[in-house]
């Protein structure tokens, strides 16, 4: 008796568990927990960010040479001083770009607290051109010393602009180009 019991309530819960179950009003709560999307982009504001694409890749080449008088260290000076023309070249033709991608960055085209992010971003990229003609001269002579204070600047730009990426609504991603100690 107990066995036809026991095999009764097993066959009702196993029947149970097919019967699918209208799901509660789950799909409500989830679309109200989710952040809307931002609104897509003016055409201003997508000229503003073809302008920070264009700066951006000034910056990388600026990163690379930084990482190039990191790697050079200081056991040869033959590698630093190649490493400090390298960087000294590098910083010439990132002032190219940067130059060019400045003008298109007009942060007025956002508004409030994105527009005071969009500011900083800009002066940062002032910043950076600005110091671009005395990397340029001297990271030849010293590459050392150009590479720290490019790296101060580039620490103030990465700043500004993670802010105004996470301002914007888009994705903020590491640094990738981050020096790696090799073993």
């Amino acid at each position: 008796m107990r066995c036809l019991a026991m095999l009764l309530c097993v066959a009702a819960t196993s029947l149970g568990a097919q019967q699918p179950e209208p799901p509660p009003d789950s799909t409500r709560a989830v679309t109200e927990s989710m952040p809307t999307p931002p609104p897509p982009p003016t055409l201003e504001q997508k000229r503003f960010l073809a302008g920070l694409r264009t700066a951006t890749r000034g910056i990388a080449q600026l990163k690379d040479g930084m990482s190039r008088v990191a790697r050079a260290g200081t056991r040869d000076s033959a590698t630093q001083r190649r490493a400090g023309r390298f960087l000294a070249g590098l910083c010439g033709s990132s002032r190219g770009f940067l130059k060019r991608g400045r003008p298109q960055m007009t942060p007025t085209v956002y508004e409030d607290s994105v527009q005071l992010k969009a500011r900083r971003l800009v002066t940062q990229v002032d910043s950076m051109i600005k110091y671009t003609t005395t990397c340029e001269d001297s990271a030849a002579a010293t590459p050392t010393s150009a590479a720290v204070g490019l790296g101060k600047r580039m620490k103030s730009y990465d700043a500004a602009l993670r802010d105004f990426r996470v301002a914007i609504g888009l994705p903020v991603k590491d640094d990738t180009t981050k020096a790696t100690k090799r073993p």
